[in-house]
């Protein structure tokens, strides 16, 4: 979730709001809006983008009115305002004026640092807002959801969720609601499972516990499934290769309990039970050979092969073969 300064009162005359996450962007100008229409409910809001704040357009906006009226000035994209205007949000950073909150929506990033730096300088309430790239990232965020809306979620239905639903924090945010509204009491993976069956049975990491697992029938199943709605090849060889690390990493750890074995591989205490549950078939070669079935899948997928498709196949087959090794020893 987005990460906000010491100062949090979204009313203080400058919030400057840095990254690349369009639903985290939005939410920190919804909240300055919010609270300016909590002060005062006739407040004027005045959204506008980089092209729409020309050079004299915000001595306008941020003139003295009769009435006093508390406005909301938001400049979208600040980080491409023409020189011109950058000087005058300067001279304004300088000396804001009362009643009004302007808001900078910054990228982040070189383009525009100056602006950037100006804004840290004047005592901007800073908001961050980057760009969730992982996973963990994501995971962090279902949390941060389910916690904000006053309900307990498992870690595993969080996980599932973002399994399900993948890397759109929209639809993740929209899905969490949902199933707030809907659901009663702690909600599970069994609840996440029943409302996005089809999307989970989709997703790549459905591919590789049921590979990890010896269940090939059902991860060929759930391969074909992910293929044919667009799940990109290359995030199942991604998933395949977690599975089969995270198998290698636990087997050749020292005993422990799942919170000291998380600590040292770095995974969450529910993935140290769960990878304990998979990997009850595995031996030291299988692993191996499960992992240069990944690599050869991995180049089949990025140009090596002429099939992704088959590759893939091969590769989940090999894997789920690997699985039931110490049965066949």
């Amino acid at each position: 979730m987005a990460r906000k300064s010491v100062d949090d009162d979204p009313l203080v005359p400058v919030t400057l709001a840095v990254g690349q996450e369009d639903l985290l962007l939005d939410r920190a100008v919804r909240e300055v809006v919010a609270a300016a229409r909590a002060a005062d409910a006739d407040t004027d809001v005045r959204d506008l983008t980089s092209e729409q704040l020309q050079p004299g357009t915000l001595a306008e906006l941020t003139s003295p009115s009769l009435f006093a009226e508390r406005k909301v000035v938001v400049v979208r994209n600040a980080q491409d305002l023409s020189a011109d205007t950058v000087k005058d949000v300067k001279a304004y950073l300088g000396a804001p004026a009362e009643e009004i909150t302007l808001v900078l929506l910054h990228a982040g990033g070189a383009k525009g640092k100056g602006l950037l730096d100006a804004a840290r300088k004047a005592g901007a309430r800073e908001v961050a807002c980057p760009k969730m790239t992982k996973p963990a990232d994501r995971l962090a965020f279902v949390r941060g959801e389910f916690r904000g809306l006053g309900r307990s979620a498992t870690p595993e239905a969080c996980q599932a969720l973002v399994d399900s639903i993948g890397s759109d924090l929209r639809e993740l945010a929209s899905a969490v609601s949902q199933l707030v509204a809907d659901v009663e009491g702690t909600i599970d993976e069994a609840v996440v499972g029943r409302y996005y069956t089809g999307r989970a049975e989709a997703s790549s990491f459905t591919v590789a516990d049921r590979a990890v697992e010896g269940r090939a029938a059902e991860a060929l199943e759930a391969l074909r499934w992910s293929l044919a709605t667009g799940v990109a090849p290359v995030l199942i060889t991604s998933a395949l290769a977690q599975g089969v690390r995270a198998i290698g990493k636990l087997s050749s750890a020292r005993g422990g309990r799942p919170a000291d074995l998380a600590r040292e591989l770095g995974m969450p205490p529910w993935k140290i039970d769960r990878v304990r549950q998979q990997m009850r078939g595995w031996t030291p070669d299988g692993v191996a050979v499960a992992l240069r079935a990944v690599a050869e899948a991995d180049a089949g997928v990025k140009g090596g092969g002429d099939d992704p498709e088959y590759a893939l196949e091969k590769a989940v087959v090999t894997i789920a073969r690997a699985a039931r090794s110490r049965g066949r020893a």
